[in-house]
């Protein structure tokens, strides 16, 4: 019995000791790159917040550049100074950093916690392990949000609505990237949904795209950031606009905005992390720690509580639970609940990845025209 306890007392020890000296070997310091406002702070309060509770030594400095990632983190590459530790980001640039080198491949079943059923990472995540270099946290979607009180007695029900000014006059908002813009016009254009991209990977049907959108040109008041629509909304300056479903949520529910929300033609999208290549030893490793912790189970369910986004994880949906300050359940509000998901489109991720530099200087050419 001695024996037994002196061995366990060694053990404990042992182990004690390897976690000093792991935390001694982490950078004290993380930047992380988000989108800022309510999503961010859902993060902050899901696992950043815990996280630093565990080990409070840690600084944490926020970055709202997500929406300018893959040009930012090009130019600190090309620098050689990359400031940046955790990179939020869409799949499809996820898929782009890694084409390019400058986010770093992991391996998720190694690094990465086990679900809560006990599946490994890999089927857990599932379908939603798109790129090698890319993390899923949340299931989001870009949808439209309106003003009840200036839609008249008809609110909207088709996304198409948005090309409808003689309906509903007034200001629109919409992201200033081509990105679900251009999904949108071809679609109220009379493109059938199968064949979008076929028809979006041509010179003509990328014009076809832009002259829908110049219809409603003179209308649009372009975004860049995600909390910027639906301020827009809360102060009346559109009449109805595009962002992500969980801003919506977050002013129709929390703040409680004469807001509706349009469903229709909703554009399915993965949130994630990236690693930056080619972090030092000790700043990578505080960044791996973090991340096992802030993508388990528990914390993306966690998530959920704060803002109506999908967890990324299988094992997380049983989970989800009640609204951290509201106290309304969650399942009703997420883009994936039958009820909202009627029309959905689905982004390809990887048809993106190939098209968006030539696309991008091409819309950007036609805004300045």
């Amino acid at each position: 019995m001695k024996m037994t306890k002196t061995l366990l007392a060694t053990t404990a020890l042992t182990v004690a000791a390897g976690m000093v000296s792991a935390e001694n070997h982490m950078a004290n310091e993380m930047t992380i790159v988000s989108w800022g406002g309510a999503y961010q702070n859902s993060q902050l309060k899901a696992y950043v917040e815990p996280y630093q509770a565990m080990h409070p030594d840690l600084q944490v400095v926020w970055d709202e550049s997500s929406n300018e990632a893959v040009a930012k983190l090009r130019a600190q590459n090309e620098a050689g100074n990359v400031t940046w530790d955790l990179v939020d980001v869409t799949a499809a640039d996820a898929i782009r950093l890694c084409d390019e080198g400058l986010a770093m491949e992991v391996d998720f079943d190694e690094v990465l916690a086990e679900g809560d059923d006990g599946s490994s990472p890999t089927e857990d995540f599932g379908g939603t392990l798109v790129s090698d270099c890319f993390i899923p946290q949340i299931v989001y979607s870009t949808t439209f949000g309106y003003r009840t009180d200036m839609v008249g007695e008809t609110p909207p029900t088709s996304v198409c609505a948005i090309f409808d000014t003689e309906t509903y006059p007034g200001k629109r908002a919409l992201e200033k990237r081509p990105i679900n813009n251009m999904e949108w016009a071809l679609l109220c254009d009379g493109v059938a949904k199968d064949d979008i991209y076929d028809v979006l990977a041509t010179p003509e049907g990328q014009q076809q795209a832009l002259d829908k959108l110049g219809t409603i040109k003179d209308d649009v008041i372009w975004w860049s950031a995600g909390a910027d629509t639906p301020q827009l909304l809360a102060d009346g300056e559109v009449v109805m606009g595009s962002t992500y479903n969980g801003r919506l949520f977050s002013v129709i529910e929390e703040q409680d905005q004469p807001v509706g929300m349009l469903w229709d033609g909703q554009v399915y999208d993965l949130d994630g992390w990236i690693v930056p290549a080619d972090l030092s030893d000790a700043r990578l490793a505080r960044t791996m720690d973090f991340l096992k912790f802030a993508t388990d189970s528990q914390r993306l369910a966690d998530q959920a509580a704060y803002i109506s986004y999908g967890p990324a994880r299988a094992s997380s949906a049983p989970l989800v639970g009640k609204h951290a300050e509201l106290g309304i359940d969650m399942a009703p509000h997420m883009p994936t609940d039958p009820a909202n998901a009627t029309n959905i489109f689905q982004q390809n991720y990887s048809w993106w990845a190939d098209y968006r530099d030539d696309i991008d200087a091409k819309f950007q050419s036609w805004l300045v025209q």
